[in-house]
């Protein structure tokens, strides 16, 4: 019996790259399941088109795009038993190369036929936050909350420049007036009251396009890690962000390293304002409570 599956593709992602994956992964999928395409006009329309899916009893969600994209597919999914195949096409796709999947179009798209047709199901955790207003939004990736934060809000109020050259301005613009704020951590009832420069709560390792921001980060083992830089001069701060990449900057005197299967974050009353971001995602102002779901998203892989 052949496979129903739903397919989503961000157009716009990777500078034209998920326009072009879908191209080549649909006749892929096509060849192998009965698939429809549900991609929306926008992100929210497409949302609503996979939510829809799901309800309907498809066998598989199956997204072609970035961390952005796949966040609307782990929102869709999660906690569903619907299974969830990703063809990378992002700029960062850090979900993707965390989860050992191919970043080559041809071949994720070909892990998705052999994992419909042969079984092949692998279940990792994800992250169920609760946000302000009431609402419930999932993560796959790493929540920031800090910093990082405050660069992607500055960067999406702006229409031009566009792709990296975006966040670096938004960067350029931020660093010099950037102080430490204060945070109220509460994990799994133990509260901590601090100052930070940075805070994250990581169910993965990397977000940013490779930043390994909680390098012992797993998405298997139903705890999230939380890691916080705290407060620094700006030129160290430069110089811990530097060593990202490698995951060294936990060894740094500065940066504290937390766990917990529940984890909110909180800002002091004369510092709202602090916008959360999750894969990338615009998730809202803090509190954010995020809650370690074990096994909550099946993969095709």
């Amino acid at each position: 019996m052949r496979r129903r599956v739903a397919f989503a593709a961000n157009p716009r992602s990777g500078a034209g790259r998920g326009r072009r994956a879908a191209e080549v992964a649909l006749p892929i999928l096509a060849g192998a399941a009965d698939v429809e395409d549900v991609t929306g006009a926008d992100a929210a329309a497409t949302a609503a088109a996979l939510a829809g899916a799901v309800r309907a009893g498809v066998d598989a969600v199956v997204v072609s795009g970035g961390d952005g994209m796949v966040n609307l597919a782990v929102n869709a999914v999660a906690g569903t038993g619907t299974s969830l195949g990703i063809v990378a096409a992002g700029t960062g796709n850090d979900i993707a190369r965390e989860l050992g999947l191919p970043l080559a179009v041809e071949q994720a798209a070909a892990v998705v036929v052999r994992a419909l047709h042969r079984g092949g199901r692998r279940t990792v955790d994800a992250a169920r936050c609760r946000i302000e207003s009431g609402g419930v939004r999932w993560f796959a990736g790493v929540l920031a909350a800090g910093f990082d934060a405050v660069v992607n809000e500055r960067a999406n109020g702006w229409t031009w420049p566009r792709g990296h050259a975006k966040y670096t301005l938004a960067v350029a613009r931020e660093l010099p007036v950037f102080t430490a704020r204060s945070y109220v951590l509460d994990l799994d009832g133990r509260v901590l009251h601090l100052q930070a420069m940075l805070v994250a709560v990581a169910n993965a390792p990397a977000y940013g396009g490779g930043m390994r921001i909680s390098p012992r980060s797993r998405m298997d083992y139903g705890l999230l890690d939380v890691v916080v830089v705290g407060p620094v001069s700006r030129w160290e701060f430069v110089r811990i962000f530097h060593t990202v990449f490698a995951g060294r900057h936990i060894d740094h005197p500065r940066v504290s390293l937390y766990r917990g299967a529940c984890v909110c974050v909180d800002s002091l009353p004369d510092q709202k304002g602090i916008v959360g971001y999750a894969d990338g995602e615009r998730f809202g102002p803090l509190p954010l409570t995020c809650e370690a779901v074990p096994g909550a998203l099946t993969l095709l892989a």
